[in-house]
């Protein structure tokens, strides 16, 4: 997976990358242990010797990647803030970062989508938190830049770009992508684009919902 180092990946790692592809391929129920041993060049029981069984390789994965995804968040704001960048650079570091994740790692954003209620409510307890911290990190950057939107219009668009790159997985076949780079730059500027539209969308909202309530008043004391 992308957000892992480049060495040479453990024996563990080879299992859950496997795991996670035939999870999002088949569903969690349509694999058996034995495939994702026969995946790796190992026999079913032999995994018992990493693993409990799928819902242990399930629970890894889906916490994993949500402690990844705020953990290297966090990294990038922090190292930003160190070097004294201007908080647009912070926004793009984060960004970035998640686009890696939407591209290297679509099978975890489709086994999150289908799987995550299979979780123990423990562990689908951490995910939430993990995933939460990690909005509010995107929060802080996003209203940075724009100080005029509250937090709760900051967090709608922050989800709201989420979605938009983690559509990946619903991009299949040789030709629906172009290549690494010409896609991250276009995912890039979508997101910046989207981001930057919330606050002149978000101020015409305003401006609807205060003279709606006007309107409702002047009519309400007219049929008074």
């Amino acid at each position: 997976m992308s957000t892992q180092t480049e060495a040479t990946p453990t024996r563990r790692e080879q299992i859950l990358r496997e795991a996670a592809r035939l999870f999002a391929e088949r569903g969690f129920h349509g694999v058996g242990v034995d495939e994702i041993g026969a995946a790796v060049g190992i026999s079913g029981p032999g995994l018992y010797r990493h693993f409990a069984g799928k819902d242990a390789m399930l629970a890894e994965l889906l916490v994993g990647i949500s402690e990844r995804l705020h953990e290297g968040g966090r990294m990038r704001v922090e190292e930003s803030a160190a070097a004294g960048l201007a908080p647009e650079a912070v926004l793009d570091a984060l960004i970035a970062g998640h686009i890696d994740f939407a591209l290297d790692d679509r099978s975890l954003i489709t086994l999150h989508d289908r799987e995550l209620d299979r979780l123990r409510e423990s562990d689908r307890k951490q995910v939430r938190k993990l995933q939460r911290q990690y909005v509010e990190l995107w929060v802080d950057a996003v209203r940075a830049i724009y100080p005029e939107l509250t937090s709760l219009e900051a967090r709608v668009a922050v989800h709201t770009v989420f979605g938009l790159l983690n559509s990946t997985p619903h991009l299949s076949g040789s030709s629906a992508l172009p290549d690494r780079e010409t896609t991250a730059a276009l995912l890039h500027r979508l997101a910046r684009g989207a981001l930057a539209a919330a606050p002149a969308e978000a101020e015409s909202g305003r401006g609807r919902a205060g003279s709606a309530g006007t309107t409702a008043a002047t009519t309400s004391g007219q049929r008074s």
